[in-house]
């Protein structure tokens, strides 16, 4: 019966197919990375400076904040959970780190890290173990988590250090974000990046083609390793380039390679292990990956901590970002952002879907349009309504995605 209706289907279905395919994360981050280019464009057409070297140095350690949070955040996004209280854990690792590398307690900087870290991680396991234990949601553990731990930095600011905020000492710590790698070693590390990119995508084609599933086009590889190559050579002679003013300064920062390395070692640990595949069953389905045998209360208190350590080292980056610490400059908005920049990236708010690449273009997304709307002098409330209305076309595009996979089957 419906073979007599297939000459009667319109020639724009393909079309609609393909759009329909775009909102589905299986179609990859193309939405994501559509959207990077077009704000890309626009800023550096009403801004020459944009795409200037010390510009694109500056959006790459301002994105690093932004780009853990958010990656901080999908971790729990992907179990279908929320937690609010990362952007303030974050700050309170990062200000442990500043108190205890000053000249007062004179820490050495790594039991320094360790403790912020430590701290972050202790305020996920117990909002993760209030959570799974007594069954009350996320939302609600994590926003009181939230008040608790903002309500405890500005005490500690405010009253122990007389409002006079905890500067960044150690250099170390300082360089985190001001540091650079040399320009030889700048790019034997984008020459490594490339070369480990192009072979994970060839090695992707010959399991696909090994397992007998459908290939990638040849041109399609072609493709993505020729991108790769040239955003690669490009930030190269970006980063080679003097971008000081007074004294000679070039080469990579030290974030990048930092967040390079978290992330893949992250992408690894969702796509190539057992411990990734359960996060996404659970996410899916909780119910069902229990009834498999996966322990899903364990994974959930997992997902917190891993959480709560990338918020810690996002923590660490925001203070060497800011050069201190003061009960002033802390940025209430920075609750929403982990959430904001997973979200945008295509991390379902729904669970079960999300990569930790789309997480990283979420924040780069964040962090370009803060940059962006700054130099066109159009900062402060243009920042928020801007960031809104993304966000709110990211999880409409996420609700149309989900809801497309349910007709489809």
């Amino acid at each position: 019966m419906t073979t007599d209706t297939i000459s009667d289907v319109p020639a724009k279905a393909p079309l609609l197919d393909s759009l329909r395919k775009l909102l589905r994360q299986d179609s990859g981050l193309v939405p994501v990375l559509a959207a990077l280019v077009l704000l890309v464009i626009y800023f550096e057409i009403r801004s020459s400076v944009f795409l200037q070297a010390a510009n694109i140095a500056n959006l790459f350690t301002q994105a690093a904040v932004y780009v853990l949070l958010a990656m901080a955040e999908t971790w729990l996004l992907l179990l279908g959970e929320i937690d609010l209280s990362l952007g303030w854990a974050s700050t309170g690792a990062g200000m442990l780190a500043g108190i205890y590398t000053n000249v007062q307690y004179g820490w050495p900087w790594p039991l320094a890290f360790i403790l912020g870290l430590l701290a972050a991680v202790l305020v996920a396991l117990v909002s993760g173990f209030l959570t799974v234990k007594f069954r009350v949601a996320s939302f609600i553990v994590t926003l009181g988590m939230q008040l608790v731990i903002q309500g405890l930095v500005i005490y500690e600011l405010d009253k122990v250090f007389q409002g006079g905020g905890v500067p960044v000492q150690d250099a170390v710590l300082r360089n985190l974000i001001a540091g650079d790698l040399t320009p030889v070693w700048s790019w034997v590390f984008v020459v490594a990046v490339i070369v480990g990119l192009s072979a994970i995508t060839v090695w992707k084609g010959i399991r696909r083609r090994s397992a007998g599933l459908e290939s990638v086009a040849f041109w399609k590889v072609a493709l993505r390793i020729a991108v790769i190559a040239l955003v690669g050579v490009f930030l190269g002679f970006i980063f080679s380039v003097n971008r000081g003013s007074f004294v000679p300064v070039s080469g990579i920062p030290f974030a990048v390679p930092i967040v390079f390395l978290l992330v893949g070692f992250y992408s690894f640990l969702l796509g190539r292990t057992k411990f990734g595949r359960y996060m996404y069953a659970i996410g899916g389905n909780a119910e069902a990956a229990r009834r498999a045998g996966v322990p899903v209360d364990r994974y959930r208190i997992y997902a917190f901590m891993l959480g709560g350590l990338t918020a810690g080292i996002a923590g660490l980056m925001l203070i060497s970002q800011l050069g201190g610490i003061a009960s002033s400059s802390t940025d209430p908005s920075i609750v929403l952002y982990a959430v904001a920049g997973a979200v945008i990236g295509g991390v379902s708010l729904f669970g079960g879907r999300g990569r930790m690449v789309g997480a990283v273009l979420g924040g780069v997304i964040l962090a370009v349009i803060k940059n962006g709307l700054t130099l066109i002098q159009l900062s402060g409330p243009a920042q928020y309504i801007v960031t809104g209305v993304v966000l709110i076309a990211a999880v409409l595009v996420d609700v149309l995605g989900r809801r497309s996979q349910q007709l489809a089957k």
